[in-house]
């Protein structure tokens, strides 16, 4: 009896974390993948608490600190009014993250919700849906956002919509691949041969097999929109003031005073480059270790 006992305590104190195995996994076979995901929650932590990190007021102005460079007072110096970049920085982050989340998750239902419609129903809803993205994807992404915002005007709901749509209705091609492959497995021929209803086979059968291919899209989605939100408010199309994003940084007293303060110019681009860059190669390592056709290929 004791024996039996024995073996049935065993298993459960050899059971390990699936998410503490992924992540072991993903420190041994893509180290910079793991070391993007750790500035991809620095960044995270940094947009959620801005407020408590931020050592002074976004926009508190003191014209006697008026362009000072990087010091233990201002890590990130000072712009023309005497405001700390850091600070600003910081907020821009917190600005960054919202939009972003947002307009990634936006664009991740919409690529779900087509891509799904279209590669399991196929024959004529899935030729003109799949017209219909064709058309969207032929207009250049940046002129297609300078009009429709200048249309819609600035703003943190219009941008989040607005890349929301962009990037949602271009990624359903991706998630379309992923259905049809999903759609010609056996266990979904079988589902169909018993008269599984449709709602059930995709709840079932679809959805959670595609569920890697969606994490991915959503986690490349954050780094382009993040991209596309300065850019937009690099052009004084985005979030407007007083709000600061990097975007704006890099486009007002980052561009007037950058022969007098090159940091004022160099502390939000290089966040952008480190943030952007760090999610792209999480979600690239993402990808591989998700992908079962990707296993033991960099072993």
């Amino acid at each position: 009896m004791s024996d039996l006992g024995l073996t049935q305590v065993l298993p459960t104190h050899g059971k390990r974390s699936a998410f503490i195995s992924f992540n072991e996994r993903l420190i041994r076979e893509k180290p910079l993948g793991a070391v993007g995901g750790a500035v991809f929650l620095l960044f995270m932590f940094c947009g959620i608490f801005a407020n408590f990190l931020a050592p002074f007021e976004m926009n508190y102005t003191d014209l006697t600190q008026r362009l000072q460079p990087p010091s233990l007072a201002f890590p990130f110096g000072t712009d023309h009014l005497g405001r700390d970049v850091l600070s600003r920085v910081l907020i821009g982050a917190q600005i960054s993250m919202i939009v972003s989340f947002l307009a990634a998750g936006l664009a991740t239902v919409i690529s779900i919700v087509i891509g799904v419609l279209s590669g399991y129903f196929g024959g004529k809803p899935d030729m003109v849906m799949q017209r219909g993205v064709d058309a969207w994807m032929t207009f250049p992404d940046l002129v297609l956002l300078i009009v429709i915002v200048s249309v819609v005007g600035p703003g943190i709901p219009q941008i989040v919509v607005v890349l929301g749509l962009l990037y949602g209705i271009a990624g359903s091609r991706i998630v379309r691949g992923a259905v049809i492959s999903v759609r010609e497995n056996m266990y979904t021929h079988a589902s169909l041969s018993i008269g599984a209803p449709t709602f059930h086979i995709l709840r079932k059968h679809i959805l959670p097999n595609i569920m890697p291919v969606v994490i991915v899209l959503f986690t490349t989605r954050i780094g382009a929109v993040i991209l596309a939100e300065a850019g937009l408010s690099f052009l004084g199309l985005g979030i407007p003031p007083p709000a600061p994003t990097w975007g704006s940084m890099l486009s007002g007293t980052g561009r007037t005073y950058m022969y007098l303060g090159p940091w004022l110019a160099l502390a939000p681009g290089l966040c952008i480059t480190a943030v952007v860059y760090a999610v792209n190669v999480y979600g690239d390592a993402l990808r591989d270790l998700l992908d079962p056709r990707m296993r033991g290929v960099n072993r």
